[in-house]
């Protein structure tokens, strides 16, 4: 580094750029989203710990996904909620070091977990005989381990990569959050390496796993089609419907963000896709994986009822 650069200690998070009713009106709203985000998983868990009949693999995974969304939402939405009201939307820089290595983490560790989810399903359908000889719990704790081990990993590289880096001037991120690309621009020098890691990285952490989505879901359409009930095809397919939308909502924001050219998108428009994966994924997530399935309403019926009884 020469001489005249000096290390930045804080960085200003420039967040969006709206009069004070608009701002006012977002904190609302966006208030309001983190509730349901956190009250959602907080149910989908609770139900899970306290009623026997859903320790099983799925709702094992499902329980991993919860912690993860609120852990997501809880690392971002926060500071982003501050930062409508404030004036002052400063972070010290390891703060911002530690938002960037936990945004990452956890972002690695759901695409895990989501690849294992849908594996989890095709292995119920189409194997179903052999469910619980291929999907033992030893199998589950092993890639639940792997998937957390892996995506925090993964982050620690993008971070080490990060820090090896100068910053020293401007220090304004044009982000409601520390997110590696916008963190990256500030860097005094060149960042060629963390951005072709990052493409690697997407390539391997989004690509890969959506492919192995789709082959699952596929698989399980075929298997859908087999079904002689008209009520059980309509079920099964509505199921699968909503999954994937879910699925294509967090794979598709985050293979704009990080694998399209960037001159297709400009900041603003960044922006609101990491809204997407940051607010919006872990509200729609207990709704759609958990709180419209039978047997998570059946829990719940079952708690309150045994609650009202005491």
């Amino acid at each position: 580094m020469s001489e005249n650069q000096t290390w930045i200690t804080e960085f200003i998070l420039l967040g969006f750029s709206l009069n004070p009713k608009i701002r006012m009106f977002l904190f609302e709203l966006f208030s309001l989203f983190y509730t349901f985000t956190l009250l959602g998983n907080g149910v989908i868990l609770g139900l899970i710990w306290l009623d026997s009949r859903l320790h099983t693999p799925m709702y094992f995974f499902l329980s991993h996904l919860a912690i993860v969304d609120v852990s997501y939402a809880s690392n971002n939405v926060p500071k982003m909620l501050a930062n409508l009201l404030n004036k002052k939307k400063t972070i010290s820089f390891i703060p911002c070091i530690m938002q960037t290595f936990l945004y990452m983490a956890f972002a690695h560790t759901e695409c895990l977990i989501l690849v294992i989810m849908s594996y989890d399903r095709y292995v119920a359908i189409c194997h179903a005989l052999r469910y619980s000889v291929i999907m033992s719990w030893r199998v589950c704790i092993v890639q639940a381990v792997t998937s957390w081990a892996c995506g925090s990993l993964l982050a620690m590289v993008h971070v080490v990569l990060l820090l090896r880096l100068p910053f020293c001037g401007p220090h304004e991120i044009n982000h409601f959050f520390c997110e590696i690309l916008s963190v990256l621009k500030l860097a005094c020098a060149d960042a060629r390496l963390n951005q072709v890691v990052i493409f690697a990285t997407s390539v391997f952490i989004l690509v890969g796993p959506l492919c192995l989505v789709l082959v699952s879901y596929t698989r399980i359409l075929f298997a859908i089609l087999r079904i002689q009930s008209g009520e059980g095809r309509r079920k099964a397919f509505s199921t699968c419907s909503s999954h994937l939308c879910v699925l294509g909502l967090f794979f598709g924001s985050a293979i704009v963000m990080y694998m399209a050219p960037k001159s297709r998108h400009p900041e603003e428009q960044q922006k609101i896709l990491s809204l997407f994966y940051s607010l919006f994924n872990p509200m729609l997530n207990p709704l759609i994986y958990s709180l419209r399935n039978a047997e998570v309403k059946g829990a719940l019926r079952r708690v309150l009822w045994k609650e009202r009884s005491m």
